[in-house]
């Protein structure tokens, strides 16, 4: 691995990335496009960063972040791509998956969450529900962080020692760290079966994050045709002053303490 990028030059890099995301987001909610973005990877390998600095200046109503937690019993029992069809995008809306239906090729393959017979059903589901979710205009792009054994090592025990991100680490993450060659192999028969011309895997080397982010998102950049949309209709009118109307007094209100001015103390 080269030279890490200065934070400056990062930073300078990712706000024109970011500034681009709100065109193509802008793009999306007017054309009614629906784009699918999927994350998927090792445990620590930096989706939710990317995810985080994809969505940070984009509309809620337009851009979701779907992170969806362990299925309920009743969510068990349904087919398994029903929670996540519920969770795509509608007309002008963008879906950014924090990992995916892909937990059944993964985590729930190699933990033993799920049986042999739901695992390879989903092997065979998989490309025929995402060839239904393009064909019906739906926009899927799909991506891989790779990341290194030994980075990985170093990044859970960075999490451990820091008590703002000791929260990513779950007992499944421990767990995980014991089991790198059976996520590998799983890894590898998902790619077999589901890395296809129609619907393929795009693989961010995640190593460095600062790379991994910026390489992340102007690929997707590339990924959905957007255009930028004609803003220059928007005019700011001009205010209007009522003077008749009379502010109530401060002190019918309840304010939260100032607690910046202390800092200044």
């Amino acid at each position: 691995m080269g030279r890490r990028m200065p934070k400056a030059r990062y930073e300078a890099e990712l706000l024109k990335l970011q500034a681009d995301l709100t065109t193509m987001a802008e793009w999306i909610r007017e054309t009614g496009a629906r784009v699918v973005v999927v994350f998927e990877g090792r445990d620590a390998a930096g989706k939710g960063g990317v995810v985080k600095r994809i969505a940070e200046y984009l509309s809620p109503r337009v851009c979701r972040i779907v992170a969806l937690p362990s299925p309920t019993e009743r969510e068990q029992s349904q087919w398994y791509f029903q929670r996540y069809v519920s969770q795509l995008p509608a007309a002008g809306e963008l879906a950014l998956f924090d990992r995916s239906w892909y937990n059944r090729a993964g985590v729930e393959h190699v933990m033993g969450y799920c049986t042999s017979e739901q695992y390879h059903r989903f092997l065979q589901q998989c490309p025929v529900f995402e060839h239904q979710l393009i064909d019906d205009g739906i926009v899927l792009v799909k991506y891989w962080f790779s990341v290194s054994d030994d980075e990985q090592e170093r990044r859970f025990q960075s999490r451990l020692n820091d008590p703002l991100a000791r929260w990513k680490l779950s007992t499944i993450d421990l767990e995980a760290r014991q089991r790198w060659s059976d996520y590998s192999r799983a890894k590898d028969a998902m790619f077999l079966h589901t890395d296809t011309p129609e619907s393929p895997w795009y693989v961010v080397d995640a190593e460095d994050k600062r790379a991994a982010r910026l390489n992340c998102i102007a690929h997707l950049l590339g990924q959905v045709p957007y255009q930028a949309v004609d803003l220059s209709r928007l005019k700011l009118p001009k205010r209007v002053k009522d003077d008749t109307y009379q502010r109530p007094p401060r002190d019918l209100y309840t304010y939260v303490p100032d607690y910046a001015a202390t800092l200044a103390e």
